[in-house]
């Protein structure tokens, strides 16, 4: 009898998708293992096989993610994202280092770090704020997803109005930083921190729009009024 990753992988190939499978690469300046399966597909395969283990204990399903992780290709990466989230009513303190653990040693794309980011790890800092000071240590990792990660994990949290000091300090530490991704990574954070701080956030891009990069200033005023973007655009 197969195992539950080797039936989940076969999923994967029993829903490869070849326009998905040309295109994929496309969406990603390094290079990615991609099968070519939809994302609505890799979500319901995720559904599916999660109730066949919701079952087992909190560690055995992390297992399961890692292995997930361990292959290195994208869908297999965004169930064991999945899964993890799907976890979050049981979520405790000492998750947080598995949670480290997968992005620095397994992350190597932008959308695998914000898959588990923004629901994965922002969820678990919405439960437990203290741990907001490890990821301003991750902002400043020479690993460039740890940089990001510390950005993306809270968009959904920003969102909600939360953190607003936190999410300054993070961009200060990220502001310099030449790598797009991180760049646009901060910039989105900030965006996302607009919806419920607006003025707070042009304020702080006004403050500093004379030396932020022009990809995290367009990202962070994306959603602001036209007038704003102007004046935050002028050189």
């Amino acid at each position: 009898m197969k195992t539950v990753i080797e039936q989940v992988r076969q999923a994967l190939v029993d829903n490869i998708d070849e326009k998905t499978r040309q295109n994929a690469q496309s969406f990603f300046k390094e290079k990615i293992l991609y099968r070519g399966v939809r994302i609505p597909m890799v979500n319901k395969i995720s559904k599916e096989f999660y109730d066949l283990i919701k079952e087992l204990p909190k560690k055995e399903i992390f297992t399961l993610c890692e292995a997930l992780w361990e292959s290195g290709y994208s869908e297999e990466s965004y169930i064991a994202c999945n899964w993890s989230y799907y976890l979050h009513a049981q979520y405790e303190p000492k998750d947080f280092d598995v949670f480290e653990k997968w992005v620095d040693k397994y992350v190597s794309n932008w959308a695998s770090c914000d898959t588990l980011c923004n629901h994965t790890v922002g969820t678990f800092v919405e439960m437990y704020p203290d741990y907001i000071s490890r990821l301003k240590e991750w902002a400043h990792s020479e690993n460039r997803w740890m940089k990001r990660a510390a950005a993306v994990t809270l968009i959904i949290p920003a969102r909600k109005g939360l953190f607003l000091k936190d999410i300054f300090e993070i961009a200060d530490t990220l502001f310099y930083d030449t790598d797009d991704l991180v760049q646009k990574g901060y910039g989105w954070l900030l965006k996302a921190a607009s919806e419920a701080y607006q003025k707070e956030v042009f304020d702080y891009v006004m403050a500093k729009k004379a030396d932020m990069p022009r990809t995290s200033l367009r990202y962070a005023i994306e959603k602001m009024p036209k007038e704003m973007k102007v004046l935050a655009m002028a050189r």
